[in-house]
C-alpha cells in the first residue's frame, strides 16, 4: 500500500532524472516556467512527475531549494515526496517548503503570529476545542443550544471562513434565525480565539491570506521566496486554498497544479471542482498535458473504471489507457444480505491468501458508510482475522490522549483557556466547572486568562482554601513542565507529566480491562514523541514541543497507516483516496446507499457520488469485486434492496457475475440482469432507477450517510418517554451506536440509550 504506483516509481538515479518517463510525463517534467495543468488520471504516476519536475529544477535550471513551495494533502504524501526528490538528487533539498495547506498555513503564521494577534507559541484548535468555544459563546449571546446545535452552527462558520466571507459581510447575508444566531456567534469567535492565542483549522487556511492580503510588502516577499509553486490534488482545493495559490503565484505565474477532476469527491466539505475546471480561466497561458498510461491497474479494471465514470457531465475528459498485462475479469457479486456479504468476503480472502501466497495487506474492504463496517468486524472477529479500521476514533481523539495534550498545549501555550478547563479536571483535584467559571469571571474583570488568575493567590482569596492550594498544585506543575520544555525532549516530559499526575494509577482505578489499551495508548504518545525529529526549516525559535503539538493536531487518518501491519484494511470510500491495494472489496452497491439517496435529484451530488464509485474502483491493482445484497438490515428491520443505478452504466461484457452459496441454495428469487433486481412473490420487481420508499425517509438518509453525522456531542434531542436532554457521550458504529444522554427531567437523569431501538427528535425551544 502506498500513495503512488511502484511501478511509476521506479528507481530514478541522479545522473538521469528523465530516465523511464513516458511522453506525457517527460512533457510535464521538462516544462520550465509558466503555470502548468496537469490533468493526472488515476495510477498514472503523478507522484513521480511533480519530484522528477522538483529535481529537473534544482539540478538542471539551478533553482534553490528554498525558492519552491510544494503543496500536498497529506503529511505523508509530503515525507514521500521529499524524500523521493532526495533520491533524485542525492540530497535532500534543504530550504524547500513542502507540506499540507495547513503545515504551511502553519507555517507561515509562526512568522507574521503578529499580525493577527497572536503569538509563534500559539495553539492549534482541533474539532472539539472550536466546538468547545462556540458554546460558550452561544452562551454568551443568549442562544440556546436546544434551538441551534453548536455543530451546526460551527459549520456555518466554517463554510463562511473557507468561502473567505468575514463576519461583517455574513451579517449583510444572514436572512433567516439560524444564520443570524451564527453571525452573531462569528462576529465574538475571533476575539475569543486571540484570547486564547489559539488557531483553529480554518484559520491555518483563511489567516495566511489574509496577511497576504493585507500586507502587500509580505506578500511581495513570499512571492520572490517561492518562486515556483506545485499543488498536488488540487481538484479538492476549496476557496481560500485557491486564493492563497493566486496570490503567492499571481506575480510570476509559475504554478503548476496536478490532480484529476474525475476525483474529486469532497464536495460536502468544500472543496470546489471549479477551481481544476477553471484554471485556465486564472492563469491564461497555462499548458494543458494529460496523463493518461495507468501503472497500477489491470485493462479489465481500467475498462470498468472508464465506462463508470463516463456518464458524468462536468468533467474534462480523459480516458486510462493500461500498461499491465490482462488480468482477471471484475467480479459483481449477489449476496443474501450483509451478513451473507460479510462472510463471502472472508471466503474470498482466505481462498486467495492459500492459493496465492497473499498476505492480509494486499486486501482492503471499502464501504460508502462507516455503519456498514459492523457485519465486516463481526465476520473477521469470529475467524480470528486481523483487520484495522481506518476512520474509526482517531488516536489523538481518544480520551486518555486527549487529556495529556490538554497539558501538554497548556505548557506550550499558558493562554489556552480550553486547555485549562480540561487539564484542570483530570484528574480531579477538587476544581470543578463552578471553580473555573469563579476564575473566568475574575479574568474578564482583570484581562487576564484563567492561567494568569489560577496562579495569583492574592485573587483568589475568596475561594475555599482547598480549590486556592489544587490550582497552586496545577500552576506550578504547569510552570515546571513548561520550564523543562524549553530544552528538554518531549517523551521526556510527557513522561515526567505522567508520573506527576499519578496518571497510570488514576487509569487503573477505572478497572483492569479499560486499563490496558489506555496504557498502551500512553506508551504511543510517549514513543511517537520520542521519534519526533524537528526540522527548523526557518522556523527559529520553536521548541520541540511547539513542533510535536503541530504534527501532532495536523496528522490525518491516513498518514497512521502501518505499511507493515499484516491485517485487512477495512474503510470508507472517502478514507481510501490516494491508496491502493492488490485486491480490493467494494461492498454495498445498492441505491440509497452507494449512491446515496439524497443525491438522486441532486445532478452535482450524483456526479461526485459517481466520480467516488471511480475513485473505488481504482484502488484495485489486480482484482476488483463489487457486491450487492438482496435485502439490508436497517433500523432493525429487513428491508429489500435495489442494487446500484451505477452498475447500469458498465457494460454486461466487463463485469462476471456470481451469487453467493446462499442466494442460488435459498431457491426464493431469480436474478435477471435486465431486471435489475430479484424477483419474487415476496420482492416484486422494480424499475433500475425506482427509489425505494424505505429509502426516502430523513431518518433513514441521516442514517447511511457518513457525510452528515446522524447526531453528534453536545446535540439538543428529544425522546419521546424520557423528554428533551443533551447528547454527553457517544460510542460505537452502525447498529451498536449507543448515547449517554443527560436528560432535563431531574427523574430521569442520565441515560444510555441504544439508538438503534429508538428515534430521536432534535431538541426545540
Amino acid at each position: 500500500m502506498i500513495t503512488d504506483s511502484a511501478a511509476a516509481a521506479a528507481t530514478v538515479t541522479a545522473e538521469e532524472p528523465l530516465a523511464g518517463l513516458n511522453p506525457a510525463q517527460r512533457e510535464a517534467v521538462l516544462h520550465y516556467e509558466g503555470p502548468m495543468l496537469i490533468l493526472a488520471g488515476a495510477g498514472s504516476g503523478k507522484t513521480r512527475v511533480l519530484t522528477a519536475r522538483i529535481a529537473r529544477l534544482i539540478e538542471h535550471h539551478g533553482v534553490d531549494p528554498a525558492r519552491i513551495l510544494a503543496v500536498t494533502f497529506t503529511n505523508k504524501a509530503a515525507g514521500e515526496m521529499r524524500e523521493r526528490i532526495g533520491r533524485l538528487l542525492g540530497e535532500e533539498p534543504k530550504g524547500m517548503w513542502c507540506g499540507t495547506f495547513h503545515a504551511i498555513g502553519a507555517r507561515m503564521l509562526r512568522g507574521a503570529a503578529r499580525f493577527v494577534g497572536r503569538t509563534a507559541s500559539f495553539t492549534i484548535y482541533d474539532e472539539d476545542d472550536t466546538l468547545a468555544v462556540i458554546r460558550r459563546l452561544m452562551e454568551a449571546e443568549g442562544i440556546s443550544p436546544k434551538q441551534w446545535s453548536p455543530k451546526v452552527i460551527s459549520g456555518l462558520i466554517s463554510d463562511a471562513k473557507n468561502s473567505l466571507v468575514a463576519p461583517a459581510e455574513y451579517d449583510t447575508l444572514s436572512k433567516d434565525p439560524l444564520s443570524k444566531a451564527a453571525g452573531a456567534v462569528y462576529r465574538r469567535l475571533e476575539p475569543a480565539m486571540r484570547a486564547a492565542n489559539a488557531l483553529s483549522f480554518d484559520d491555518l487556511l483563511v489567516l495566511p491570506v489574509e496577511i497576504l492580503r493585507g500586507n502587500p510588502s509580505m506578500l511581495a516577499t513570499y512571492r520572490e521566496r517561492f518562486q515556483f509553486i506545485l499543488v498536488d490534488e488540487y481538484q479538492d482545493t476549496n476557496r481560500a486554498q485557491f486564493q492563497f495559490i493566486k496570490l503567492l503565484g499571481g506575480g510570476h505565474g509559475n504554478v503548476v497544479v496536478v490532480g484529476d477532476d474525475d476525483q474529486s469527491i469532497y464536495g460536502w466539505r468544500g472543496a470546489d471542482i471549479r477551481n481544476i475546471l477553471d484554471f485556465e480561466k486564472e492563469f491564461a497561458s497555462a499548458r494543458l498535458v494529460r496523463l493518461e498510461e495507468n501503472y497500477r491497474s489491470t485493462p479489465n479494471i481500467l475498462s470498468v473504471a472508464n465506462a463508470a465514470i463516463s456518464p458524468n457531465v462536468g468533467r474534462r475528459g480523459k480516458v486510462l489507457r493500461p500498461t499491465r498485462a490482462a488480468g482477471e475479469c471484475v467480479t459483481l457479486v449477489a449476496a443474501l444480505d450483509e451478513r451473507d456479504e460479510a462472510e463471502w468476503v472472508l471466503a474470498e480472502i482466505n481462498g486467495r491468501r492459500s492459493k496465492e501466497n497473499r498476505g492480509l495487506a494486499d486486501f482492503a474492504v471499502l464501504y460508502r458508510t462507516n455503519a456498514q463496517s459492523r457485519a465486516l468486524e463481526d465476520a473477521l472477529r469470529k475467524e480470528a482475522v486481523p483487520y484495522r479500521l481506518v476512520g474509526a476514533v482517531r488516536f489523538y481523539d481518544r480520551r486518555e490522549i486527549r487529556d495529556l495534550m490538554a497539558y501538554l498545549k497548556l505548557i506550550a501555550n499558558p493562554s489556552d483557556e480550553e486547555a485549562f478547563r480540561r487539564a484542570v479536571s483530570v484528574p480531579k483535584r477538587g476544581v470543578g466547572d463552578t471553580t473555573v467559571d469563579a476564575l473566568a469571571a475574575l479574568g474578564r474583570e482583570a484581562g487576564m486568562t484563567l492561567f494568569e488568575v489560577a496562579s495569583r493567590p492574592e485573587l483568589l482569596e475568596s475561594m475555599r482554601g482547598a480549590a486556592r492550594k489544587a490550582l497552586a498544585d496545577f500552576t506550578g506543575l504547569v510552570s515546571d513542565l513548561r520550564e523543562k520544555a524549553k530544552d528538554t525532549s518531549v517523551d521526556v516530559v510527557i513522561q515526567d507529566l505522567i508520573s506527576a499526575l499519578r496518571y497510570v494509577e488514576y487509569l487503573q482505578a477505572e478497572g483492569p480491562e479499560s486499563a490496558r489499551d489506555r496504557i498502551e495508548n500512553l506508551s504511543s504518545l510517549i514513543n511517537g514523541a520520542a521519534e519526533t525529529v524537528v526540522d527548523d526549516g526557518g522556523e527559529v525559535g520553536l521548541t520541540p514541543l511547539d513542533h510535536f503539538l503541530q504534527r501532532a493536531m495536523l496528522v490525518a487518518g491516513a498518514d497512521a497507516l502501518d505499511p507493515s501491519a499484516d491485517a485487512v484494511t477495512l474503510m470508507t470510500l472517502h478514507n481510501a483516496k490516494g491508496l491502493e491495494y492488490p485486491v480490493i472489496f467494494l461492498t454495498g452497491m445498492e441505491d440509497g446507499l452507494f449512491p446515496l439517496a439524497q443525491s438522486f435529484d441532486d445532478p452535482p451530488k450524483l456526479e461526485e457520488e459517481r466520480r467516488l464509485f471511480y475513485v473505488g474502483i481504482t484502488r484495485a491493482e489486480e482484482k476488483l469485486f463489487l457486491s450487492f445484497t438482496e435485502t439490508r438490515r436497517r433500523n432493525g428491520e429487513t428491508l429489500p434492496s435495489i442494487r446500484s443505478r451505477f452498475l447500469a452504466d458498465i457494460a454486461a461484457e466487463k463485469i462476471e457475475e456470481k451469487k453467493t452459496l446462499r442466494v442460488t441454495s435459498m431457491g426464493r428469487r431469480s436474478y435477471t440482469r435486465e431486471s435489475g433486481g430479484y424477483n419474487s412473490g415476496a420482492f416484486p420487481a422494480r424499475r433500475q432507477h425506482e427509489v425505494p420508499s424505505w429509502r426516502k425517509t430523513a431518518a433513514m438518509e441521516a442514517d447511511i450517510s457518513q457525510d452528515e453525522p446522524r447526531y453528534v456531542k453536545g446535540e439538543r434531542v428529544k425522546h419521546k418517554l424520557f423528554g428533551e436532554g443533551a447528547i454527553a457521550e457517544l460510542a460505537g458504529v452502525g447498529r451498536e451506536v449507543k448515547a449517554v444522554i443527560d436528560f432535563d427531567d431531574v427523574t430521569v437523569g442520565r441515560k444510555t440509550i441504544k439508538l438503534a431501538y429508538t428515534t430521536l427528535e432534535r431538541g426545540q425551544d
